[in-house]
């Protein structure tokens, strides 16, 4: 493990301790002009997440109506009943994206995959990077104000779902993630810049509580009157 990324999980709260957990679970509250784009009617009420740790696997509720959820993994998505009956489910969810663009709509399929494969990207970083098959190097720094973050990109290994294989992360002085660059596959190609602030504490980790997404510039300057998600979360609790 490269000495940024070993300093990074450490200051986040440190592997062994997350290895010690299984699932995690917080409320989320989700808005942005993406949902618009895609023809999805995305509203400001509260859902609960839960994804685990050593797999990707999560889930979403509620989703589309009081008694359903989205349930993810990489081979498949489904929305299900509270009673256990699959409302509807899609194998393969990613060759379900072909040809897309950034104003392709969305079915509630489409838009499951999507929400459940980036938050749990979200969730899991920078922990993830540590798992077999993900290979990273460190990268010029990003200057953000007075501060100087200093960036790390992944390679990402195909069996993780994720908006794409390379990916970048900028951590500040004090390793703390603050910003994560990637492009958006499955809609485009379209430069996301990520912003992520305010950490809470939470049995030992640190995990940040506010995700800003916008557009990216060539220049990498985020747009900051394109902002395409917005993610707010709270409520977390490991198991």
């Amino acid at each position: 493990m490269i000495p940024l990324l070993a300093n990074a999980i450490e200051a986040h709260g440190g592997l062994g301790r997350w290895n010690a957990h299984q699932r995690l679970t917080a409320t989320i509250v989700t808005g942005g002009d993406l949902w618009a784009l895609k023809g999805v009617d995305q509203d400001q009420a509260p859902r609960t997440m839960r994804i685990e740790l050593q797999r990707e696997r999560a889930s979403i509720e509620p989703f589309v109506k009081p008694d359903q959820r989205a349930e993810f993994s990489p081979e498949r998505i489904a929305i299900v009943a509270a009673d256990g009956r699959i409302v509807a489910m899609r194998n393969n969810p990613r060759a379900a994206f072909a040809r897309h663009d950034m104003r392709t709509h969305w079915d509630l399929l489409h838009r499951a995959y999507f929400n459940a494969y980036a938050l749990w990207t979200y969730v899991t970083t920078p922990f993830l990077l540590a798992l077999d098959g993900f290979e990273v190097r460190e990268i010029e720094p990003w200057r953000e104000g007075t501060e100087v973050w200093r960036g790390l990109r992944a390679t990402f290994p195909a069996m993780i779902a994720s908006h794409g294989r390379e990916q970048d992360f900028y951590f500040g002085p004090d390793m703390l993630i603050r910003r994560h660059d990637y492009r958006v596959e499955i809609a485009g190609n379209f430069p996301a810049a990520q912003y992520v602030s305010e950490p809470v504490n939470v049995d030992g980790f640190r995990l940040p509580t506010r995700r800003r997404v916008y557009l990216r510039g060539d220049d990498l300057m985020p747009l900051r009157d394109e902002l395409m998600v917005s993610i707010d979360l709270s409520d977390f609790r490991f198991d």
